[in-house]
């Protein structure tokens, strides 16, 4: 078939998103078919950005090529691609705009309530509703993705999780003397509470923090005024060669962010045989994390409870090694085989 993957970017951020949109092109050309990567650029101010950013979608024609051929199919990914019109759409829900939902009245929401935002958020639930439901499939990357659609759309998903672009390529080589963290530095995925860890930890353990984002100053200023940049090591963007091998030397890895659509770096880090360190309200990764079987969770208003499951780990390799091996074995299903000819089935 001739497939065309929708999916929208915030010009120059790069994540979870833009990473599977290109995995599953390269997934979907491996099983045979012709896929090419639609991408249109999203911005938020003034509100009527938003808005307009659904009706550049709606008027797309991705029906037939340049050449006339027929587009068979196509995948949606992020808010708001799923607003394209197909008679053969599938949506692949990763998240809607989580400001006018579930972060709507948080600290890292920026809807407020003002008249013109309570239109906008009225007017976004409503595309929504009627966007998606038109879908042929409407598959969601998580249970925690679906649950919102399902409690704020009243719409039904099926749970496909997307496997990582590193499939194949992880692998365990020890459990050494870092915990690594994975992501963009922005305030929701919480970096802070592991520095804070870092200030309370009893062992020599360390951590290595790669990516990059607005949060990397803040983070920085932290980690000195704990007298912990010893410790705490900020590397950056770091590319797939390098990150592979942080994950095959690590000894956990750290994944807490508020409310995670799925947990990408979760599943990478079972992959690689390392057990996952996560919040009580960290969402998607709680799919994955057993605790005491393939991670530990902590509250995230106690860095010192993280702090000591570091240690615990440090001083008990053997425990961290176990837990990974369970690790790998939870996310044993989780391949591009299973998730095309799922994608790809229009049968109920």
């Amino acid at each position: 078939m001739r497939i065309i993957v929708c999916n929208s970017q915030v010009p120059f951020e790069y994540g979870g998103a833009e990473i599977l949109a290109h995995a599953l092109c390269a997934a979907l050309r491996e099983h045979g078919h012709e896929a090419d990567l639609v991408q249109i650029p999203q911005q938020w101010e003034p509100r009527s950005e938003i808005i307009k950013n659904y009706v550049v979608w709606r008027m797309l024609d991705l029906t037939r090529t340049y050449h006339q051929q027929p587009i068979d199919r196509v995948i949606c990914l992020k808010y708001p691609s799923y607003a394209v019109q197909h008679p053969r759409k599938t949506t692949w829900l990763v998240h809607q705009l989580r400001q006018v939902y579930d972060l709507y009245g948080s600290p890292f929401g920026f809807v407020g309530n003002t008249a013109e935002d309570r239109d906008m958020r009225t007017a976004v639930m409503q595309m929504d509703c009627n966007t998606i439901a038109e879908s042929r499939r409407v598959y969601a990357i998580s249970a925690n993705v679906a649950d919102r659609l399902w409690r704020y759309n009243g719409i039904k998903a099926d749970v496909l999780y997307p496997p990582p672009a590193l499939t194949g390529r992880l692998l365990c080589k020890e459990h050494g003397d870092f915990v690594l963290s994975v992501g963009r530095l922005v305030p929701i995925k919480r970096v802070d509470l592991l520095i804070r860890a870092m200030a309370l930890v009893t062992t020599p353990v360390r951590c290595i923090i790669s990516g990059t984002g607005e949060d990397t100053p803040r983070l920085r200023q932290l980690a000195a005024r704990l007298h912990v940049n010893d410790r705490c090591q900020f590397a950056g963007f770091v590319d797939d060669d390098r990150l592979v091998d942080l994950y095959a030397h690590c000894l956990a890895v750290y994944n807490a962010p508020v409310d995670e659509d799925y947990g990408l770096v979760t599943v990478e880090a079972f992959m690689a045989g390392k057990p996952v360190l996560t919040a009580m309200d960290s969402g998607g990764t709680l799919e994955f994390v057993r605790e005491g079987e393939t991670g530990y969770v902590f509250d995230a208003s106690m860095p010192a409870m993280l702090a000591q499951q570091i240690d615990e780990l440090y001083a008990h390799r053997e425990t961290a090694r176990q837990m990974g091996m369970r690790a790998q074995e939870a996310v044993s299903d989780i391949t591009w085989d299973v998730t095309i000819a799922r994608l790809l089935d229009e049968h109920p």
